[in-house]
């Protein structure tokens, strides 16, 4: 994995970086989450109960409610094919929690897009121009997905804010408590 290989030089090129990356990555669906961890109701902390074991994983099946009648995790149903879509997540060490670095997947054809936003009470969308040129199957399928970069950063250098690897305005009681913790915002 690109990642881990780049995490390790950095590892090798800075002797005050000292994160430590798995390369093994787990993949469950987001039902079988809920399954393992029935008693946490936030899908953040299950998260982090499945990654503080596995370490790295890809979290598919994201948006759709799930057997205990609560989606995963709020995704839009104009957006990504709830049945085709995950996020990759590697633990944290400074954070002490899963941490996601990538969102991806299937976007919505019309058959998904008209399933979710029914399930999502979002029908009248279905009259937007993007929403009605979809549903007309007059624009192409797509697929997508990013890396957080400054997500990426934090977690190769181990950082425990966004504020070190990219700069911002931020607020005063934010400012105050980084400063406290020894963290150095640009």
């Amino acid at each position: 994995m690109g990642i881990c290989d780049v995490s390790e030089r950095l590892n090798r090129e800075y002797s005050s970086i000292h994160v430590k990356l798995n390369r093994g990555m787990a993949a469950i669906t987001t039902q079988e989450l809920e399954d393992m961890f029935p008693d946490i109701p936030d899908s953040s902390q299950r998260e982090s109960a499945y990654l503080e074991k596995t370490k790295t994983a890809l979290i598919m099946q994201i948006g759709g409610k799930l057997r205990s009648g609560k989606p995963h995790d709020g995704r839009a149903p104009d957006y990504d094919d709830w049945a085709l879509n995950g996020d990759i997540l590697f633990w944290n060490d400074v954070l002490g929690r899963a941490f996601e670095i990538s969102s991806m997947g299937v976007r919505v054809d019309a058959e998904s897009l008209a399933r979710q936003l029914k399930l999502a009470g979002c029908e009248e969308r279905a009259n937007l121009p993007f929403h009605r040129m979809l549903l007309n199957d007059e624009l192409p399928l797509t697929i997508g997905g990013g890396i957080g970069q400054s997500r990426l950063c934090m977690l190769m250098i181990g950082c425990a804010h966004i504020g070190e690897v990219q700069s911002s305005i931020w607020d005063k009681a934010t400012m105050d408590a980084c400063e406290r913790a020894g963290v150095l915002l640009l």
